[in-house]
């Protein structure tokens, strides 16, 4: 009885397994779910063998209890004809076979009791397996059902694992597109192309004040020639 109350006491343990908890720290769940599904039926696999061999002992104990009802039964029917026929040769004043008449139905009775006592003793011992069956059988349901709620979680949780990673994945892209920003480097280049602009109308400014300067010369030089020219004139009229 104690060995079946200690696979009682494992099965009830492993029908309320936190599964939960189990899957949260797996790192590869499909590949944890598979394990833990092929563990969970080797253990009600166990698990069944131990329900078998307590069934049949069960079984075997209430044929055994049959099998003393029926004898104390058919006892109790020979110590009947017994003590009948005892009776009847008395009544017929036959009396020398009375007595042994009497001392069949006493030994039939005798077995009668034995009998009897044999299927009270056995009683409680049979109810009690009964009652272990039965929660051995509940327990074995309630692993069965837990097999059947990991095998249909499963492919939900697997697929809940594949859509983190794709999420981390995209999230990372994203992170990368943000540090390899070609706005900014676009932005320099336009920076650079500004200052090029600015460099070159520099240039032509300085372009533009030398050819003013040369204009300035010329006009200057212009008036002294002339001057020169009227000079020569009034020189040339006193002459």
């Amino acid at each position: 009885m104690a060995d079946k109350q200690t696979v009682l006491g494992r099965i009830s343990q492993l029908a309320k397994a936190n599964i939960n908890s189990l899957l949260d720290r797996a790192e590869d769940p499909g590949t944890m779910i598979d394990q833990l599904i092929r563990d969970y039926r080797n253990n009600i696999a166990e698990a069944q063998d131990a329900v078998a061999q307590t069934i049949g002992n069960l079984r075997l104990a209430q044929q055994d209890h049959a099998a003393d009802v029926a004898a104390a039964a058919d006892w109790g029917r020979k110590a009947l004809a017994a003590s009948s026929r005892a009776d009847e040769l008395r009544a017929a004043g036959e009396t020398a076979d009375t007595d042994r008449f009497d001392s069949l139905a006493k030994a039939a009775i005798s077995r009668q009791i034995t009998a009897e006592r044999d299927a009270a003793t056995a009683e409680p011992v049979i109810a009690a397996q009964a009652e272990v069956v039965d929660k051995l059988k509940s327990g074995l349901t309630a692993m069965k059902e837990t097999l059947a709620d990991l095998q249909t979680r499963r492919d939900s949780l697997v697929a809940r694992q594949k859509s983190t990673e794709a999420q981390s994945k995209v999230q990372g892209a994203f992170s990368a597109i943000d540090v390899l920003d070609p706005t900014s480097e676009i932005a320099r280049f336009e920076d650079k192309v500004r200052r090029d602009e600015a460099h070159a109308a520099g240039q032509a400014e300085v372009a533009a004040s030398s050819i003013e300067a040369q204009f300035e010369e010329l006009e200057t030089s212009g008036g002294a020639l002339e001057v020169e020219a009227r000079l020569a004139a009034l020189k040339h009229r006193d002459a």
